[in-house]
């Protein structure tokens, strides 16, 4: 028992460890093949790449943790950008205008998916599965359709602001200041999943419905404010995405859902709910981003860097179902002993 418990802690609650771990064997691997992948440059690349996704998996999380499966949050956002672009045009609009109205956008898409989920108590897939096509077909038939490459003036402005700069082999690396609110947002979702009733609600939910209806929580108005909280972090990622790219299209984001999902749950978040922490998360992202950034380097076609995240999806999933096989197992083996015992 001495030997396990230090390696217990050193694997996380959620496996954050074991994350950790791969992460240090890519970055040795990649950086025996390439040099440069350990250039200020590239590492900068990397983390601008994380971003958005972060942002959007922190969504997932809660979802996950909710026993739930969402894949609308990418229309979500390039909903409630691509709506701010269009509404606001090239004026002069303040970053905190076209924000507040992209959240409020991005809130009401994910009160939908919240009412009809909780209300009706439909299967999450099939709801979001069913938003997201809908909320795609009135963006392209009422919003708009067409590229649109001349931002708001401030969307443009932060596009080009950086919160470091380092010379690196014979050029800039820059650190793009918008690694300032990710980490504030991971510290607030963080927060609000460890220290609040409402946070603590979902894991109950997730890992247990039927004892969290009976345990007095309020399981309704939990998912309602879920999904709007979903809808809004959505529509932040999709208005960082627009001014990451420095333009605005329709068609952007959807399609990437399968990359936040795996990041959330390689990440350690069960998908059978009731599990998952930011930290895991955050580090799943990154390891995501820096095995396709590793098949960059090394010149791998971007079709098979589709078919390694399956992969990785995959092989987290079913890590998940053998160790939840092998739980189950030691708690029959466990109460076989007792009634033996009695």
């Amino acid at each position: 028992m001495t030997t396990r418990k230090p390696l217990a802690r050193l694997k996380g609650g959620n496996n954050e460890g074991v994350v950790v771990l791969v992460l240090l064997v890519v970055v040795v691997l990649m950086t025996v093949a390439n040099p440069e992948f350990l250039s200020f440059s590239n590492l900068f690349s990397i983390v601008r790449s994380s971003l958005v996704p972060t942002v959007l998996a922190l969504g997932v999380l809660m979802v996950i943790i909710s026993g739930g499966i969402d894949v609308s949050f990418t229309a979500i956002a390039i909903f409630a950008a691509y709506s701010t672009v269009t509404w606001v045009g090239p004026g002069g609009a303040g970053a905190v205008v076209l924000l507040v109205l992209a959240c409020v956008v991005g809130a009401a898409l994910g009160l939908v998916n919240g009412l009809v989920i909780s209300t009706l108590r439909l299967p999450t897939l099939i709801v979001t599965l069913g938003t997201s096509t809908m909320f795609k077909g009135v963006l392209i038939a009422y919003i708009g359709a067409q590229y649109i490459a001349d931002l708001p003036e401030a969307m443009a402005r932060l596009g080009n602001a950086n919160v470091l700069s380092i010379p690196s082999g014979g050029e800039v690396a820059n650190l793009h200041v918008f690694v300032i609110p990710v980490a504030a947002l991971c510290v607030l979702v963080w927060w609000v999943l460890s220290h609040t009733m409402w946070g603590r609600s979902l894991y109950a939910y997730g890992g247990d419905p039927e004892a969290a209806r009976r345990a007095g929580f309020p399981v309704v108005r939990a998912q309602i404010i879920l999904y709007t909280a979903v809808g809004v972090l959505a529509a932040v990622g999709g208005l960082m995405h627009v001014t990451l790219s420095r333009n605005a299209n329709p068609q952007d984001l959807v399609g990437s859902e399968l990359d936040i999902i795996a990041a959330v749950v390689l990440g350690g978040a069960s998908i059978f709910g009731g599990r998952g922490s930011v930290l895991g998360t955050v580090l799943g992202v990154f390891l995501i981003q820096i095995i396709q950034n590793s098949l960059i380097l090394v010149g791998i076609p971007s079709v098979w860097q589709r078919a390694a995240v399956g992969a990785i999806l995959l092989l987290g999933v079913g890590v998940q179902a053998l160790s939840a096989k092998r739980t189950s197992r030691k708690v029959f083996a466990y109460a076989d002993e007792e009634v033996v015992a009695a």
